[in-house]
């Protein structure tokens, strides 16, 4: 396979609707980066982020010393935190829109590049707020230019137009999905990577693997999606323990890098469904709970669901997770407790109970899933009917480990 003769260190240029910088040193273009967008005339940017990552990888001061060379002024928000809000992407376009920013450089996650790709929209709509734009009330064409700097290997929002908020009053976390999002330039350098913990190494490349499985499976999937998604799979698979026996593993950190980069591109085309949908309410509940985690804990309860209607695609994308699939539809069950298992060892054997959630919560969770601006539109392409009665069977399965 191309990964066992590829240079981790010779950096590539790869196009979707955004240009990506892929490979160990890839932090260097951000040189380059900056030269384009001062010959696009933006003299002053908003750089939004978290509040410790951009510094201690190393990435803030490529970013500083860039945008000194090019005559580009930064206006720093270091404020975002894990399942931002919209009070926080208001609040970052008003310091952006003080500085008159005229692009948005986000560096980190997926959380900051979510809370920064919003904060471009606001800054190119000023009467408008990111309550209005995460409830629906305008649908956005523009956007100031984005630029992303990523610090995990399982957001894929650095190469497509979805991101996500949080509605703090509602307990809703919509996603949005605008052309407008697209990054005009990425990069994916997995040198910044080595710092990430190993609860972040096992959650972002989980969700990388959600990612993909979605996409793969949706009404809406089409070949380039299935494609993207065994071989997402097959990289997490291989690289996944390798990472975590050796967190400075660069070559591992980069087959994990390509891998979230083409599960991103693989639900940009396939969109997502049952477990993005169920798990919004999860973390719109509990802000703290990470999004890999969640995923995580509902996703064999939702295999087992979809299964019998897409048998032959998830048992071939899911071979290198459960070798022994033979794709029909009566190994459902077989197929949900190998992705149980393999995720307890890869170090995620939690399920919701683990995590503080109890048969009392589900009717809230249930409704949320109702309620929450966008999360219909997800659970319309699911492969098999959405009902209430299924919704509330796959939280109630995902309490406790499923039976051998």
């Amino acid at each position: 396979m191309w990964d066992t003769r590829f240079d981790e260190r010779d950096v590539k240029e790869i196009r979707t609707k955004t240009t990506t910088y892929l490979g160990v040193g890839a932090i260097a273009k951000i040189g380059d980066i900056a030269a384009d967008l001062k010959a696009r005339g933006i003299d002053s940017i908003l750089c939004v982020t978290g509040g410790h990552s951009y510094k201690l990888t190393g990435a803030w001061d490529y970013v500083t010393a860039a945008c000194a060379k090019h005559g580009i002024r930064i206006s720093l928000y270091d404020k975002v935190t894990p399942n931002p809000t919209t009070d926080s992407i208001d609040e970052a376009a008003a310091l952006g829109r003080s500085a008159d920013a005229k692009a948005v450089l986000c560096i980190g996650g997926g959380s900051p590049i979510d809370a920064g790709k919003s904060a471009a929209i606001i800054l190119a709509n000023p009467d408008k707020t990111a309550e209005e734009l995460y409830t629906f009330a305008f649908t956005p064409t523009k956007a100031v230019p984005i630029v992303v700097v990523n610090l995990t290997h399982g957001t894929g929002s650095e190469v497509n137009r979805f991101a996500v908020a949080s509605i703090t009053k509602h307990n809703h976390k919509p996603a949005i999905a605008y052309d407008c999002l697209y990054p005009l330039f990425s990069i994916d350098d997995p040198g910044l990577m080595i710092k990430l913990s190993p609860k972040q190494t096992r959650y972002v490349s989980i969700d990388s693997v959600n990612h993909v499985i979605e996409a793969a499976t949706a009404v809406t999937a089409n070949p380039l999606s299935i494609l993207l998604a065994g071989e997402t799979i097959r990289l997490v698979a291989e690289y996944l323990p390798k990472a975590l026996a050796n967190p400075e593993d660069l070559k591992a950190r980069y087959c994990l890098s390509y891998a979230s980069m083409i599960a991103g591109t693989a639900f940009d085309n396939g969109l997502l469904h049952f477990t993005h949908a169920l798990e919004h309410p999860l973390s719109g509940i509990k802000p703290e709970l990470a999004h890999g985690l969640g995923l995580s804990m509902i996703l064999p309860a939702i295999i087992e669901e979809c299964y019998p209607a897409c048998s032959a695609t998830l048992g071939t994308i899911l071979r290198p997770l459960t070798p022994d699939l033979k794709g029909t539809p009566d190994e459902a069950h077989k197929a949900a407790r190998g992705v149980e298992t393999w995720l307890a060892d890869m170090g995620v054997p939690q399920k919701l109970e683990d995590e503080g959630f109890t048969e009392n919560d589900i009717p809230r969770l249930c409704e949320l899933t109702r309620t929450t601006p966008s999360l219909g539109l997800l659970l319309s392409v699911a492969p098999v009917p959405a009902t209430p009665e299924r919704i509330e069977k796959i939280y109630r399965r995902s309490l406790k480990k499923m039976d051998a």
